[in-house]
């Protein structure tokens, strides 16, 4: 009997082990999960600048949620998706074709050709040509709900959201002020993004009185000077501002009134031009980068040489049209920046936009 009692009691002390064996399992799986979700969190946000030469895009990373604004040229179209590849993004919530130009959105019926997407967000403004035409076909395929988003509109992205800024009015043909403009905003930090919007847009969305200001800057129409007004500039009142443009570009991005404009603003500058992708992350609290932003060396306004028209007091570029058309007595010879002659009482030329 004493041996039988031996083997009861050691099965139920088995039996017991077991049970708490099992309830220990149990209760680790959950535990495991929070941890995951914490690391996710720890990390945060991520914008990540691409580097598509002379056109612009941009990855945003959010607690396993992606977006994708623009995609460059058509030749652009698989360094995005290798891009993507790179960061295992397989899906992507919203796409953003901010406009139909095709340094924009060139490269995006390729990337919906490879990559699952949601929601394509386009401005009212339709377009013929062929970029924008190929991309409505790959959403479509895609089956991917195609918005036009309104002013105010907010849109989550798993912590974080972005909310609509531009507005639904008619520029006629001026596609660059039909660009999508939006703030993207997590916790205590944000981004701007205002696509190719020039000035009469800029100014349009400034007199709705929304509040602009945010961290970063995505520098507007990749530097030029019919963009980032002083009146925007200020509304945003940026810390950091990125340039998207190409190495040595024949349109001169970005011009060197923006960049002394940014200068005298006392922001850090980032250009995808001399430093390839950029990467921002934030933890809704600090923003940090991939690597130190240009020297001020690189970012400094570099002189250049215009030719003036001392009768009209206007500046040109030597290979504007209207310089054979000046007198040579009224012509002169300058070197050096836009903001000097402008300081000296000229103006700059309506034809060649120097």
């Amino acid at each position: 009997m004493n041996g039988k009692r031996k083997n009861v009691v050691l099965c139920y002390i088995l039996f017991i082990c077991l049970l708490l064996f099992t309830g220990c399992s149990m209760e680790e799986q959950p535990q495991n999960v929070s941890q995951q979700d914490r690391r996710i969190e720890e990390k945060g946000l991520e914008i990540h600048y691409i580097d598509v030469d002379q056109g612009s895009s941009a990855l945003i990373e959010m607690d396993g949620h992606y977006m994708l604004v623009d995609a460059g040229e058509k030749d652009q179209g698989e360094v995005v998706v290798d891009y993507l590849k790179k960061e295992n993004v397989s899906h992507l919530d919203y796409v953003v074709g901010t406009h139909p130009h095709s340094d924009h959105i060139g490269g995006m019926a390729y990337v919906l050709q490879n990559v699952e997407a949601d929601n394509l967000l386009i401005p009212e403004k339709e377009h013929t040509t062929k970029a924008f035409e190929n991309m409505l076909d790959a959403a479509e395929k895609n089956e991917m709900e195609v918005i036009i988003p309104k002013q105010g509109e907010t849109y989550s992205l798993g912590d974080a959201s972005f909310t609509i800024l531009s507005l639904n009015k008619d520029y006629e043909d001026e596609l660059n002020n039909w660009s999508i403009v939006f703030q993207l905003k997590y916790k205590d930090t944000s981004f701007l993004f205002s696509g190719d919007a020039e000035e009469e847009a800029e100014h349009d969305i400034c007199e709705t009185g929304v509040n602009l200001k945010s961290d970063v800057y995505l520098v507007g129409h990749h530097g030029s000077h019919t963009s980032t007004s002083a009146e925007f500039l200020e509304a945003i009142s940026p810390k950091y501002a990125v340039i998207s443009c190409g190495v040595d570009n024949s349109y001169g991005h970005p011009k060197p009134q923006i960049l002394t404009r940014l200068e005298e603003a006392n922001i850090q500058i980032f250009r995808t031009d001399l430093q390839g992708s950029i990467v921002a992350y934030s933890d809704g609290k600090k923003i940090t980068w991939n690597g130190e932003g240009a020297s001020q060396e690189e970012t400094s306004a570099q002189e250049e040489r215009y030719i003036l028209n001392t009768a009209t007091k206007k500046f040109h570029l030597p290979s504007c049209s209207s310089v054979d058309q000046t007198k040579e007595e009224n012509k002169k010879e300058f070197i050096g920046t836009r903001e000097k002659l402008i300081e000296q009482g000229y103006e700059s030329c309506k034809n060649c936009n120097p």
